[in-house]
């Protein structure tokens, strides 16, 4: 089947869009690229009065109600403090995927207050994400085997999806093992800090990716970050001797719990539908999800809910996102190539993923 074949499912239907096969080679959409540049200049700077208070206000709210979940011994006062812990703290922690697209300039600050409020308190240092995630950005790595966030999920075998979401179950575990155990035994092992770095030190999915060195000019902002997670993750393993097991098996429930969520949300971020060959910027665009709703905010906060949109403009504050979709989308149309990225919610995302797994070809 030539790449024409392959690609030329046409939208069809009065503002109905019909989805085409995803393609690596989808020539680029220039008048969606253009729009999206030209009608969003006026929204694409991050604003403080925004970022400070979401980030403080999700951190101490999820810290509240970890604090409750360990301390009410009323069973449905503690799940309830639970619930509203697991959906602030998940909320706090995907601020990390907007550290690592903000300007260096562009917050003052903002980074290192992150860290020290959600990152190294969950062993999610922003050192995990910074100079790995641009990387799932790069026009010639998206979707390819050098791609650390890329799997083709959609591909595989049909097993490979609720395996991909339990393991994120195990996150607790690895991070401490991780700060508290590989990082000490590391100072004193040359070929042990090596191997944690290149395959311990990355929020990644994709099995075969291999962190390189850091740059020199990251080099000590980087070992802040993981001797504050180290000196934490000790800590945390000494609190069973003098608190109990209680605390910590709770926030490891809660923690692991938020890993999870993490993971269906990432699940749903992509239809993971290239086999690794390196895609056109519209390719990558329509093989990444737009699920507009409001609903959707609570699974996909802090703007990952327009996961598609974010890959056509990267920098774009995620407080701005819904504005610029709504831009974009009425200037082009319903029957546009912007709006074959938008999807009606998680559980048909899942569908169609599951489906490709067992051998049919994706619907909508």
């Amino acid at each position: 089947m030539d790449a024409t074949s392959k690609i030329a499912d046409e939208k069809g239907g009065t503002g109905k869009v019909q989805r085409r096969r995803i393609h690596a080679q989808i020539p680029d959409d220039k008048a969606m690229m253009r729009a999206a540049a030209e009608l969003t200049r006026d929204i694409n700077t991050a604003r403080a009065d925004i970022y400070w208070p979401d980030m403080i206000g999700s951190a101490l709210v999820g810290y509240a109600g970890l604090a409750g979940a360990i301390l009410f011994d009323n069973l449905a006062l503690a799940l309830a403090s639970a619930v509203i812990s697991v959906f602030a703290l998940y909320r706090a922690l995907l601020f990390i995927h907007e550290i690592t697209h903000l300007h260096r300039d562009a917050l003052p600050g903002f980074r290192t207050a992150w860290n020290l409020l959600v990152g190294i308190p969950m062993l999610t240092p922003s050192l995990m994400y910074e100079s790995v995630h641009t990387l799932h950005h790069a026009r010639t790595k998206y979707g390819t085997i050098e791609d650390p966030e890329y799997m083709p999920l959609a591909l595989m075998k049909p097993w490979s999806l609720p395996a991909f979401v339990l393991i994120a179950a195990l996150a607790p575990i690895a991070l401490i093992v991780r700060w508290g155990v590989l990082a000490p035994l590391g100072l004193v092992i040359p070929p042990l800090r090596r191997f944690a770095w290149e395959r311990f030190s990355s929020l990644s999915i994709n099995p075969s990716f291999r962190r390189r060195p850091c740059d020199a000019r990251e080099r000590n902002w980087f070992l802040f970050q993981q001797v504050g997670a180290s000196v934490w993750a000790i800590f945390l393993m000494t609190t069973p001797f003098w608190l109990g097991w209680r605390p910590l098996l709770i926030a490891a429930a809660i923690t692991a719990t938020v890993a999870v969520f993490n993971q269906l949300r990432t699940l749903v971020a992509h239809l993971w539908e290239n086999d690794g060959e390196a895609m056109t910027v519209t390719a990558q665009y329509l093989d990444s999800v737009n699920v507009p709703s409001f609903v959707a905010g609570i699974w996909a906060p802090v703007g990952l809910r327009y996961h598609a949109l974010h890959h056509l403009m990267p920098s774009m504050p995620y407080h701005s996102l819904h504005e610029a979709h709504r831009r974009i989308r009425e200037h082009l149309g319903e029957d546009s190539t912007f709006n074959e990225a938008s999807h009606g919610g998680m559980i048909p995302l899942v569908a169609r993923i599951a489906r490709s797994t067992m051998g049919s070809r994706p619907q909508d």
